[in-house]
C-alpha cells in the first residue's frame, strides 16, 4: 500500500513539474521538465537520504562515539523488529529529529546535539521510537523523495522570472506570474500532506514500541516549547525538508491550520494521552508496560544528556 501511495506521489510531483516547465517553456518546456523530473526520480530513490542527511550536516555516529543515543536506538529498533538503522548526530541546539531512507534495511535515524541535552532518557526514546516507527511503516522513502522534489519544484518556480515575456511561454506574463506563485504553493501542499498524514500515525506507533505514550507526550511540549525560539539555519536554507522533522524546525508556523507542515502539538498530546488511557484500560501487556508507577511517566527522571549529567541512579530501561 505504502509502495501505491509512493507511486501516486511520484506521479503527481511530476505532472506538476511538467506543468511548471510547460507555463516556463511551452511544450519544450514540458519536455525538458519531463525529462529532468524521470532523472530526479531515479537519483532520489537511491540517493535522497544522503542528500537530506548532507543538508543538515548530520554526522555517523557509533556505539563508542555515542554510547547511550546509540543503544537506545539499537534497543528501540529490536523492540520494533526493525534492522538496526544508520545512526546520526546533528550539531545543532534547536532539539529536533527525523528518520530517512528507502526501506528499513537502509533507513537512518538522526538527532540534534539540542534533543540530546534537553531531553531526558526517557523522552530521547520516546523521540527515536516515533522515528522509527516511520522506518517501519515505510514512510521514510515518501517523505524523502517529497522533500527532494518539492525542492526542486520550487527552485523551478523560481526560474520562471528568468524566462519572463519569452517567446516560447504560452501564456506570456500570466503564465511566467502562474508559475513563480503556484509552484512553490503547490509543493508546500504536497508536504503539508505528506507530513500531516503521518505524524499521528508515527506518534502511535512510536509509543507503541517504547511502551508508554507519555515519554513522547512530554518529549514533544518540552521540543515545541523550545525550538521556535532556536533558528535551525540548515532547516532555514532547506525548507522543503522541513516536514521530515518530528516537529516544524522552521519559525512561525505552529498552528494546525492549512499552511501548517505538521499538527498542531496539542493535539498530538491530546492522541497520546488517550492512547495512554487505552493502555491503562486493556490488561494485555502493553497495558500491563504502561501502567508502571506513574512517576516514571509523568515526570521521568533526568536522563545522560540531563541537566544533571547522567549521575542519577535510574536512566530507565534503555541505559
Amino acid at each position: 500500500m505504502n509502495m501505491v501511495r509512493t507511486a501516486m506521489l511520484l506521479a503527481f510531483m511530476t505532472a506538476l513539474f511538467m506543468a511548471i516547465g510547460f507555463l516556463i517553456g511551452g511544450t519544450g518546456g514540458m519536455l525538458i521538465a519531463l525529462a529532468i523530473a524521470a532523472a530526479m526520480n531515479l537519483f532520489s530513490y537511491w540517493n535522497a537520504d544522503k542528500m537530506v542527511l548532507r543538508m543538515h550536516h548530520a554526522l555517523e555516529v557509533d556505539e563508542s562515539s555515542a554510547p547511550e543515543y546509540y543503544g537506545i536506538v539499537r534497543q528501540l529498533a529490536e523492540r520494533a523488529g526493525l534492522p538496526m538503522p544508520k545512526v546520526y548526530l546533528i550539531k545543532n541546539d534547536q532539539p529536533n529529529a527525523f528518520a530517512t531512507g528507502r526501506n528499513p534495511q537502509n533507513a537512518a535515524v538522526a538527532a540534534t546535539t539540542g534533543l540530546l541535552h534537553r531531553l531526558t532518557h526517557e523522552e530521547v526514546a520516546g523521540v527515536m521510537a516515533h522515528e522509527l516507527a516511520h522506518v517501519k511503516h515505510r514512510d521514510t522513502l515518501t517523505m524523502t523523495i517529497t522533500a527532494t522534489l518539492a525542492g526542486a519544484i520550487s527552485m523551478l518556480g523560481n526560474f520562471a522570472f528568468f524566462f519572463r515575456g519569452g517567446r516560447n511561454n504560452p501564456l506570456g506574463l500570466i503564465g511566467m506570474l502562474a508559475a513563480m506563485i503556484l509552484a512553490p504553493l503547490a509543493a508546500a501542499m504536497v508536504q503539508m500532506a505528506v507530513s500531516r498524514t503521518r505524524e499521528y500515525s508515527a506518534d502511535r506507533g512510536g509509543a507503541e514500541i517504547c511502551g508508554h505514550p507519555m515519554w513522547l507526550a512530554s518529549a514533544l511540549a518540552k521540543i515545541a516549547g523550545s525550538a521556535p525560539r532556536i533558528v535551525n539555519e540548515d532547516a532555514e536554507r532547506n525548507p522543503a525538508t522541513a516536514h521530515m522533522f518530528i516537529i516544524n524546525p522552521l519559525s512561525g508556523q505552529r498552528m494546525d491550520g492549512l499552511f501548517s507542515t505538521h499538527p498542531a502539538t496539542e493535539n498530538r498530546i491530546a492522541a497520546l494521552q488517550r492512547m495512554e488511557d487505552e493502555f491503562r484500560s486493556q490488561p494485555d501487556d502493553i497495558a500491563a508496560t504502561a501502567q508502571q508507577p506513574r512517576q516514571r511517566q509523568s515526570e521521568p527522571q533526568s536522563g545522560p544528556w540531563g541537566r544533571n549529567g547522567g549521575k542519577q541512579d535510574h536512566k530507565g530501561p534503555w541505559s
